[in-house]
């Protein structure tokens, strides 16, 4: 390979703004324009990288998110590993440095494992390392894994931007075919986003010769992008698409060259058009994988968007039409070129300049740190400092894929195309398997026509078109020689046929067992290269193998982008109650619970445990003050809000009334209980869910994934009042006298408001909730009113309160007082398995007919065991200190002691003069009053099973 930088041309470079950067310690020149991949090329830098398991040399082989070899750590400010060098931009001052190589990629001194090759072939890890213990080897293997290294000393840019938006249609891909769908679609009317990877759009009219409209192709782009822009429409280069989600929500990356950070874009289009194009395939034959080994169309774009000639002596290998146009470019440039074309027939036409051998095809390359020949399969062997081979084009249907798109085989175009449409997705260009422009073209307007009538006319090449022929070249089983599919991950012929004999048949097992495609390059070159082989091997057509699934992302994308505003505070930023000042005011002491701070109790003597148990006492004895306005407050509101509602609650919601709430339990797919709370009723049509405090913003959340997949706008809204309405709670014995001497314009006798119901009110002028349900197990009320006009009420609650020795309760107290009762907090007396019959809650789960979130899972072999761990109180003896939480109950086997469950919440009762816990025990439901050993950090005490309720269960003072 002698590369070099011609002295004109080169439409992406700009001449007068060189540049420099480092590359393995050694000076790199280019133009501004430039990626790292193209001045090494221009530098004739041959070696730029080692594969991953046998540290082979590895050269520059495609010119864009293909490459599977040039990948380097990026040092400086931006600091990133494995970064594509076909992608990212040559900067000034840039240090990069390859991967996986010790010192360097030239002189890599783990070279010496590839002689050692025979003895490591695909899944050798699998059956090597296990004896005599994994994690002796565990240490050293992760260590070389990961193949670029993190820099410790990093620091970040600064916050990436996220940005949410919508359009009518989303074109991806700013090659022809997507500009000629952008441009059809925007006329007719329709809003549209064109987003690209590449920094200017064209696609491949950058660097293939085309007309357009008579007009030579890169003045059509210029006027398309113009009129586009004219027309108020998004465009955004440097850009990739790289997954589609659910409801066609689509995520962009945007990269800047200012040094900004990444940009995440989440975009909900009407309609996606797919131009994504196509990426040409290897062609196999022995030592393939050799520096100098290029694809024939990185080439053609290195020489005429950065003017570099990637070889003098150049044999271009082929088995369709489309290197032809490479090899007379290539020619013209000066370069000697051979052409080989697999068919005998191939193209009529040879062109200037080169030489061309039909019918022969290259048995194996020479060379050894860089390509310097070929032998053809007739044995003749050609000197050559450069090798271009095209063996196809697989379009890029990763996107369509992840959509749920079905593939479906093509034997004219020997690629898997879009097989049945996909509902707001059509797909254009040569991802569609389109060759020539005006088939492109056609497509377009094709993907456009659903649209609706378009006004644009479609666009006419009027340039020498190609014909698209080709014969399949795939590798074949019992090749001679080392033919790499994989280069990444050094996957070849012999690997795939290995895990054939080993039974690994399954495309999704091949994956695994050969590593194939899991490379940084998810497979984008060698993924149908391997399917096809393994559908000579087993006799099977290529579609019977079938492909892998196609996940997101497209290409790497920078965790800065998914966290966006969430780092240092932002990272889980702490919620504040709207009278935060007015608690700390009055000496509350703050802690934080469930991402709200709060006020863990009043009073900042050095005897916290004192003041939360005087708290708790005072609560029982009179009257408490707590400030609740943490709750939930999520309305859902709709014709379909029953319905919903049932849907989504464990119990039957629908048959509440109107002012009235019932205690439920929302659960999980996997029947486990999620939260817990009150769902209060205002109307026929419209209900709150007041859930706990810590799971405001996962309810909320999941409200809205529910009533996405199963209901509209139309039938149920989803509103988090949480933050717009403070709740004051008054909770004891003299709690209705207190709120009577507030006078708010309702009747709170028991008659009128009884437990478990709602009344209206009003407080100088403002409209008043009040909910008669408790957390306490004392007569409780629930006061929501305005955020901005809690603190004049809660004033007068403590003024008015004076008169009955008022307690102004913390969050510490409060938990004292409901583990009191037996009431559960959800996270802490339950885990990832409770399930709400082991809470003994069991009626719906028996009773309910219609369908509701978790119900088949309440009926696995899991969730009926005998042996569940159930919701208990646990009690001590007279005068013994509280059961540690967490501390474990266990039963004594065979000289072990093994787990029976645990003790989830315990404190010391004030009101009773005891500790009161509660746990999860096997079977504790049918256990009360026998004694169970605990045991925490090696000590061992003795606890009494009982029912979870240890204070009034009678439930008397809630009417008191």
């Amino acid at each position: 390979m002698t590369a070099s930088r011609l002295a004109t041309g080169g439409s992406a470079i700009d001449r007068s703004r060189p540049i420099r950067f480092s590359f393995d310690g050694a000076t790199v020149h280019g133009f501004a324009g430039d990626t790292i991949a193209s001045a090494l090329l221009a530098g004739d830098v041959a070696v730029v990288g080692r594969s991953f398991k046998y540290h082979r040399p590895r050269g520059i082989w495609g010119a864009g998110v293909e490459e599977p070899n040039a990948l380097v750590d990026i040092g400086g400010p931006r600091a990133t590993p494995n970064t594509r060098a076909t992608t990212e931009p040559a900067r000034d001052g840039l240090v990069a440095k390859s991967v996986n190589a010790t010192p360097n990629a030239l002189a890599d001194r783990n070279a010496f494992l590839d002689r050692f090759s025979r003895f490591i072939p695909a899944a050798f890890y699998y059956k090597t390392f296990m004896w005599p213990d994994w994690h002796m080897f565990e240490p050293r293997i992760r260590a070389m894994a990961g193949l670029g290294k993190v820099d410790t000393d990093w620091t970040s840019p600064g916050t990436s931007d996220q940005i949410n938006h919508h359009c009518d249609v989303l074109v991806v891909g700013a090659g022809p075919a997507g500009l000629a769908a952008a441009r059809l679609a925007a006329g007719t009317g329709l809003s549209v986003i064109l987003v690209d990877d590449q920094q200017r759009p064209g696609g491949s009219l950058g660097h293939r010769a085309g007309e357009i409209d008579g007009k030579p192709a890169a003045v059509w782009v210029e006027e398309t992008v113009a009129a586009l822009t004219a027309g108020g429409h998004l465009i955004l280069p440097s850009t990739t698409a790289f997954g589609i989600y659910d409801h066609n929500l689509v995520g962009l990356n945007q990269r800047h060259s200012d040094g900004r950070p990444d940009t995440l874009w989440r975009v909900r289009p009407r309609h996606i058009v797919l131009a994504t194009g196509a990426i040409e395939r290897p062609l196999p034959f022995a030592n393939n994988d050799l520096p100098g080994i290029l694809s024939a169309d990185a080439a053609l774009a290195y020489l005429r968007r950065h003017a570099v000639l990637v070889g003098r002596r150049v044999v271009v290998a082929t088995n369709n039409d489309s290197a032809y146009e490479v090899a007379q470019a290539l020619a013209e440039a000066g370069a000697d070129i051979t052409l080989v074309d697999i068919r005998p027939d191939g193209m009529p036409a040879t062109p200037a300049k080169v030489r061309l051998i039909k019918g022969r095809a290259l048995a194996a390359a020479n060379g050894r740190l860089r390509v310097e020949g070929v032998t053809l399969d007739d044995g003749t062997r050609l000197d050559a400092d450069c090798v271009l081979v095209s063996g196809g084009w697989t379009p890029t249907l990763h996107l369509f894929g992840q959509a749920r798109g079905k593939l479906a085989w093509s034997e004219a175009r020997a690629a898997f195309l879009p097989g049945d449409p996909v509902d707001g997705i059509a797909v254009a260009g040569a991802a569609a398997g389109a060759v020539s422009l005006s088939e492109v073209f056609a497509s377009s307007a094709k993907a456009v026509a659903s649209l609706g009538q378009t006004k644009a006319a479609m666009p006419a090449s009027t340039g020498p078109e190609a014909t698209g022929g080709i014969t399949a070249a795939w590798p074949i089983p019992g090749s001679k020689g080392r033919i790499w599919i994989d280069y990444q991950n050094d996957v070849t012929v012999k690997d795939v046929e290995l895990a054939a004999r080993e039974n690994f048949v399954s495309v999704e097992h091949l994956k695994r067992y050969t590593t194939l495609g899991m490379a940084t390059d998810q497979g984008k070159t060698s993924n149908l290269p391997g399917l096809a082989l393994m559908a000579g091997i087993t006799g099977r057509t290529v579609p019977e193998v079938g492909t892998t699934t196609y996940r997101p992302p497209f290409t790497p994308v920078p965790l800065a982008s998914f966290a966006g505003a969430r780092a240092g505070e932002l990272m889980a930023p702490v919620r504040r109650l709207p009278l935060e000042n007015v608690h700390r005011a009055s000496g509350a002491v703050f802690q934080e619970y469930g991402g709200w701070l709060r006020p863990a109790h009043h009073g900042g003597g050095a005897d916290a445990d004192g003041t939360i148990q005087d708290e708790a006492r005072r609560a029982r004895q009179s009257v408490a003050l707590f400030d609740g306005s943490t709750l939930g407050k999520i309305e859902v509101i709709g014709p379909k809000a029953a319905e919903f509602v049932d849907f989504i609650y464990y119990n039957t919601m629908s048959t509440l009334k109107p002012d009235r709430c019932r205690y439920g339990f929302m659960l999980s797919e996997n029947g486990v209980v999620f939260d817990d709370g009150v769902l209060v009723r205002l109307d026929e049509h419209r209900f709150i869910v007041s859930c706990s405090s810590s799971h405001v913003a996962a309810v909320h959340a999941r409200l809205e994934e529910w009533r996405q997949d199963r209901f509209g706008r139309d039938a149920v809204y989803i509103h988090n009042a949480t933050s717009e309405m403070a709740t004051l709670t008054v909770s004891g014995p003299n709690a209705r006298k207190l709120l009577q001497a507030l006078d708010l314009g309702l009747s709170l006798d028991d008659a009128d408001l009884p437990h478990m119901a709602i009344g209206h009110g009003t407080y100088a002028g403002d409209e008043v909730r009040i909910a008669r349900v408790s957390f306490t197990g004392d007569r409780s009320y629930e006061i929501s009113i305005r955020a901005d006009r809690a603190e004049p009420l809660w004033a007068h609650l403590r003024q008015a309160g004076q008169a009955f020795d008022v307690a102004v309760i913390g969050l510490e107290a409060l938990m004292i007082l409901r583990a009191e009762k037996g009431f559960i907090v959800i996270g802490k007396d339950t885990d990832g398995t409770t399930l709400p019959h082991d809470l003994g809650v069991e009626g719906p789960r028996g009773k309910r007919q219609t369908e509701f979130v978790g119900r088949r899972s309440l009926f696995t072999e899991e969730a009926s065991r005998g042996d569940r761990l159930q919701l208990v109180g646990l009690t001590v003896p007279q005068g013994e200190a509280p059961l540690p939480t967490g501390a474990h109950g266990i039963r004594r086997s065979d000289g072990k002691l093994n787990s029976q469950g645990f003790v989830t919440s315990s404190y010391q009762s004030p009101t009773l003069g005891r500790p009161v816990a509660l746990g999860l025990i096997e079977r504790g439901a049918a256990r009360h009053g026998e004694a169970i050993e605990i045991q925490h950090l090696g000590k061992l005490r003795t606890a009494t099973i009982a029912a979870p309720c240890a204070f009034d269960p009678a439930g008397e003072r809630l009417h008191a």
